[in-house]
């Protein structure tokens, strides 16, 4: 996969080590990292190096990017010894997503009730 940064992104300047950040898990594709305003005990933040606005503005195209979101996060929350979590995507300002660089939180270590919100 490509590793297609924007210039102003918050988290492309974090993917290409302009700002730091402390990673929990890095490969050729996905980045993860501790959430600054953590909404939970664990709130892990991971995202594709590629950068893609929202959710929303992927295609079919993008399958293998998204597989490859999920199937980190899992690899995340199998390092850190995580069996029960919450995982989020937000998609655009209306449903919460601050920055604008497709990303999935995984939180845990506190009861989640439902529904959400």
């Amino acid at each position: 996969m490509t590793t297609e940064t924007k210039p102003g992104c918050l988290f492309c300047k974090i993917v290409r080590k302009e700002i730091p950040a402390e990673i929990v898990f890095e490969d050729g594709d996905i980045l993860a990292f501790p959430d600054i305003a953590p909404k939970a005990p664990t709130h892990v933040l991971v995202i594709p190096k590629r950068h893609v606005d929202r959710l929303s503005d992927t295609t079919r195209a993008d399958e293998p990017l998204l597989g490859r979101l999920l199937g980190g996060l899992a690899e995340v929350a199998r390092t850190l010894g995580l069996d029960d979590y919450r995982v989020v995507v937000n998609n655009g300002a209306g449903a919460g997503q601050v920055v604008f660089h497709v990303h999935v939180h995984l939180m845990a270590g506190r009861q989640f009730k439902w529904p959400a919100g």
